[in-house]
């Protein structure tokens, strides 16, 4: 019997993208204090990158099982060197959106780290760059208005799965990354494993 996958994380995306992939794995939220873990690390002037490292590490080793691969993952949206979070009010959510789309780019850190016996046995980041529409403001305050309940867990306030895909003019990167889940890496390291065929 291969070991267990366990998805740390509530999110349904990172869920649904392992199910079409074929991936048995059960599913857990963790108790992870994200804020006070990225105000530490900004604090000790860590960079993106190992910001999202860093999250994703915490949330594995916070379920962390001995027989099973626990898998966490975390997202860092940059626009011009400032962090973004996940918007708190509709109106936050255009302000954001609105700051992006001014600065025409942004990136996406995108990290994956996979605990064992609470011992960290691989990790992952990598960054994509997104290039927005100059879309107007109306198409902007109706979009958020239309999709508040489901954006209002998303940093950067869109779902490139969704409507918000409409926002984009280019993505230079793996569209799984910008997901929220470096699904290909993630698979070539459970095969390497033999916690999947391949």
């Amino acid at each position: 019997m291969s070991p267990t996958l366990i998805l740390a994380s509530g999110s349904a995306i990172r869920a649904q993208l392992l199910s079409n992939a074929g991936l048995t794995f059960r599913q857990t939220s963790p108790d992870v204090d994200e804020a006070m873990i990225k105000s530490e690390l900004l604090r000790d002037s860590a960079t993106p990158d190992q910001i999202a490292s860093r999250l994703a590490q915490a949330k594995a080793s916070a379920v962390s099982d001995v027989s099973g691969y626990v898998l966490g993952s975390d997202q860092v949206l940059e626009v011009d060197g400032e962090l973004f979070s996940k918007p708190t009010t509709p109106a936050e959510a255009v302000a954001q959106l609105s700051q992006m789309r001014a600065a025409r780019q942004h990136r996406l850190h995108t990290a994956a780290a996979i605990v064992r016996g609470g011992t960290l046995v691989w990790s992952y980041v990598d960054q994509v760059t997104l290039t927005l529409r100059p879309f107007s403001d109306a198409y902007l305050e109706g979009y958020v208005a239309r999709n508040w309940e489901e954006i209002r867990y998303c940093v950067g306030a869109y779902k490139l799965e969704e409507e918000g895909a409409r926002l984009f003019e280019a993505i230079n990167g793996d569209y799984f990354h910008v997901l929220g889940l470096p699904l290909l890496e993630i698979i070539g390291f459970l095969i390497s494993e033999g916690v999947i065929e391949g």
